[in-house]
């Protein structure tokens, strides 16, 4: 069996390159198995042990389907279970937005509002925990509509 790339799963160069540069020069086996229908933009469920590169899969779904959107309009959600997954998260989807217009933001429990309220604002793509983010829809700081 040949080795693919990502740019044979349809991942754009400019991506590509980003990856790696990082080390990473071609998919691991949830990524080779989800990037070509996430980027055709169909749902995708998938299951793999922790390292394994599941956020890439996503984060590199979501980086290229919302360069075709609006610029600061939310466009991505990612729920995750806790503050740490939170900022791991976006901190990794962020990486994969560099160069482009999109901007990531992460919302979690025992940080302020204030911060947390300004980075969604014009925001593409906004990590959360489920509890941060119930408070910033019940306050009105953000909306989930389109």
């Amino acid at each position: 069996m040949t080795m693919k790339s990502f740019v044979d799963l349809g991942v754009p160069a400019k991506f590509a390159d980003k990856l790696s540069a990082r080390g990473i020069a071609s998919p691991f086996e949830i990524q080779e198995a989800a990037l070509p229908d996430g980027l055709a933009g169909n749902d995708v469920c998938g299951k793999a042990p922790t390292g394994s590169g599941k956020t890439i899969a996503f984060g590199l779904v979501l980086a290229v389907r919302l360069q075709k959107s609006k610029p600061g309009q939310p466009g991505g959600l990612v729920l995750v279970p806790t503050r740490e997954l939170a900022i791991q998260v976006a901190k990794e989807i962020a990486m994969l937005c560099e160069g482009t217009d999109l901007r990531v933001a992460s919302v979690y429990g025992g940080a302020g509002y204030g911060p947390q309220v300004k980075a969604v604002r014009g925001a593409s793509i906004i990590v959360a925990t489920p509890g941060r983010l119930e408070d910033l829809l019940e306050r009105r700081d953000m909306s989930l509509s389109a």
